[in-house]
């Protein structure tokens, strides 16, 4: 039996250009080669957003390429899709939206113990061009020290 691999797609961009204040697990309604292809990890977090539609959490932009070995019964790379949360998660994320400035965007998507497809969100405000200089600062630093320490041990 092969070796199982963990499946762990980051939004990088997501922490530098957002403050992200709550986070939550939801699943997400997926396809059979969208698994297929996220076990590859074929996916893109990057430009994806979340948003409210008929009292429902959406995905927008979430890009999952195709599945190479998948037939005409592939899937479509740019859909929207379903996340599943529990009804008083979603009704605090929504009275939380109602504030300015403030969005929910995906931060990762990783596997569960049991096997499912499950992708981390999170509140997010917006970092100002000082704000994202600072972040760079901090993790320049962060580097540094690393190799300063990497030089004495």
């Amino acid at each position: 039996m092969a070796s199982k691999q963990a499946i762990n797609i980051v939004n990088r961009r997501a922490s530098f250009n957002f403050f992200i204040s709550d986070e939550v697990e939801a699943g997400i309604q997926l396809t059979g080669t969208e698994v297929k292809a996220i076990r590859e990890g074929k996916a893109n977090l990057s430009d994806s957003y979340c948003y409210f539609k008929n009292e429902e959490l959406w995905i927008k932009n979430l890009h999952i390429s195709p599945y190479e070995h998948g037939s005409y019964a592939n899937h479509e790379a740019k859909r929207e899709r379903k996340l599943l949360l529990h009804r008083h998660q979603l009704s605090k994320l929504q009275s939380k939206l109602k504030e300015k400035g403030v969005t929910i965007i995906p931060i990762s998507i990783n596997e569960n113990e049991r096997g499912l497809i499950k992708i981390r969100i999170g509140l997010a405000r917006g970092k100002k061009l000082y704000d994202k200089r600072e972040t760079l600062k901090k993790a320049e630093a962060k580097r540094e020290m690393g190799r300063v320490m990497k030089k004495f041990n």
